[in-house]
């Protein structure tokens, strides 16, 4: 075994499996970060990525003979920081510039870490990040593309991850990537903070691609798994960031509330062979209750910086009076029910409506739920969406209209992409058609 080197810890890396994995789990962490800061010395994100890859690559020639620095971070961001001036020198672009970083360079020998940290310092890493997530999901973007961008660049998900989570080709991954790259440099969009009055569109455009990725993770579209727990961590840990680094938004911390709140319910969403668990079938033993503390702290914040809850923020709400219900029976329905009225007119759509249904159905009685969701059988946006009849075999089913219900189940099974949830509609179905109806059942989760 070498020696570890200067800066390095006792344990040195023996084996280039060892480096690979040891490269890999620091750059899923620091990912992020090194391509904010290089971002903002080279001012093209495509490039920033392929710099901090060469630091990677670097890593997995070294590590293995010296050992894994004690601040891998810092060493990942000195040797690619390095490799941009040197990219700038040659292209003789922003000669300023490259004196000012060159002269720190070349100031003498160091390690790497008091280089970082002097270069940390004075660019202030955190607006570094916010301008690499603004940028990610700026609205020039398509949402799909936004969706992988965010993943790549600030997530460190790695292509064959982005494409494993959402069912899709890596290639097409891949393209949507290097076109995504590609048209925020034919637009020239400025790697920085949008100015205030414009945050309502770009930070609405962050705080939706986080919460498409949580739902993806939480309620897979399609396949065979009801949930994908890992995109979930993935959309927390996004959102989080994104708190941190936007303080003083409550949209910013009502996301994290509610994801926080229905993440909490994850081991107990599934089965011991993976099959769906509604929300009122749970075992709420089985509820992270420092989940729930921590996403009922976060919608206290959002509550107690002021002004009118956002759709996020109302959301928390509602998955808060969940939380707080010791059994499902004590759940506070008129109270959601009301807060859904609120979401309705913050954030109109057919989806809000139909989840007002549900709740208007527990609380008030199945035929004032089913008057609500038939109101939306001509809306052109839920024609195809399979919790529309599975909405609506519930609340017949609960009236006792048994074939009604058997073939609303049917209708719905038919709809959906994702094979758990197919088998979990049909069996509802069957259970109509051989109990005639139990007038009993589990909505959706609300």
């Amino acid at each position: 075994m070498a020696a570890a080197g200067p800066g390095c810890s006792d344990v040195a890396v023996t084996a280039t499996g060892d480096a690979r994995r040891a490269v890999e789990a620091v750059f899923r962490i620091e990912s992020a970060r090194l391509i904010a800061g290089l971002t903002r010395i080279v001012r093209d994100v495509g490039l920033a990525e392929e710099l901090a890859q060469d630091a990677m690559v670097a890593a997995l020639e070294r590590w293995p003979e010296t050992g894994v620095p004690d601040n891998p971070g810092a060493w990942l961001m000195a040797t690619a920081r390095n490799r941009a001036i040197d990219l700038l020198r040659r292209q003789e672009r922003l000669a300023r510039k490259v004196e000012l970083l060159g002269r720190d360079a070349e100031s003498g020998p160091g390690r790497p870490e008091a280089d970082f940290a002097r270069v940390e310092d004075r660019a202030g890493i955190e607006d570094d990040l916010l301008r690499l997530v603004f940028l990610s999901c700026h609205p020039v973007l398509s949402t799909p593309a936004r969706v992988a961008l965010t993943l790549r660049l600030v997530g460190g998900l790695r292509t064959d991850e982005i494409a494993r989570a959402f069912l899709t080709s890596e290639a097409t991954v891949q393209q949507r990537i290097v076109r995504a790259k590609k048209r925020l440099a034919d637009a020239r969009v400025p790697f920085e903070v949008p100015a205030r009055a414009e945050w309502g569109e770009r930070l609405s455009s962050v705080l939706e691609v986080v919460y498409l990725v949580f739902n993806e993770g939480y309620a897979a579209t399609a396949g065979d798994d009801w949930m994908r727990p890992a995109l979930c961590e993935d959309a927390l840990r996004l959102g989080r960031m994104v708190a941190g680094l936007l303080p003083k938004e409550p949209e910013a911390h009502g996301l994290v509330a509610l994801m926080e709140i229905q993440a909490s319910r994850s081991a107990a969403r599934t089965g011991p062979t993976g099959e769906p668990v509604l929300l009122l079938e749970q075992n709420r033993s089985r509820w992270d209750r420092l989940l729930i503390r921590r996403g009922l702290a976060a919608l206290a914040r959002a509550e107690e910086l002021g002004g009118t809850l956002g759709p996020y923020a109302l959301q928390a709400a509602i998955a808060a009076c969940h939380a707080r219900a010791r059994t499902a029976q004590e759940t506070d329905w008129p109270r959601i029910a009301v807060l859904y009225e609120a979401l309705g007119q913050v954030a109109p759509s057919p989806v809000v409506e139909l989840n007002r249904a549900v709740a208007v159905g527990m609380a008030f009685g199945a035929a004032q739920g089913l008057a609500v969701a038939d109101g939306l059988a001509a809306e052109p946006a839920l024609a195809g969406y399979h919790l529309l009849p599975s909405v609506r075999g519930d609340l017949l089913a609960r009236l006792g209209r048994a074939a009604e219900a058997r073939q609303e189940f049917l209708r719905a099974a038919a709809l959906t992409r994702n094979a758990r949830e197919r088998a979990l509609l049909e069996e509802r179905a069957a259970e109509q058609e051989e109990e005639g109806g139990t007038g009993h059942g589990s909505p959706p989760e609300s």
